[in-house]
């Protein structure tokens, strides 16, 4: 089995995860439409990616 070398500390322990903090999802402006848009997703109020439309937009609505 495998039994620890030595006792670790609290301080050493805790500094080990210490780094596991969540980090704000990056939001950018849609260079179409100018709302506000997750990076790298596809706008959700234009259905533009890229300068491309990926999505209509007109055939959700309806």
């Amino acid at each position: 089995m495998a039994v620890p070398k030595g006792k670790v500390s609290k301080a050493r322990r805790n500094s080990r995860r210490a780094n596991w903090k969540l980090s704000l999802p990056s939001i950018v402006e849609c260079p179409q439409c100018h709302q506000m848009k997750l990076d790298h997703h596809v706008c959700k109020h234009c259905g533009y990616y890229n300068g491309k439309q990926v999505i209509n937009m007109d055939a959700k609505e309806a």
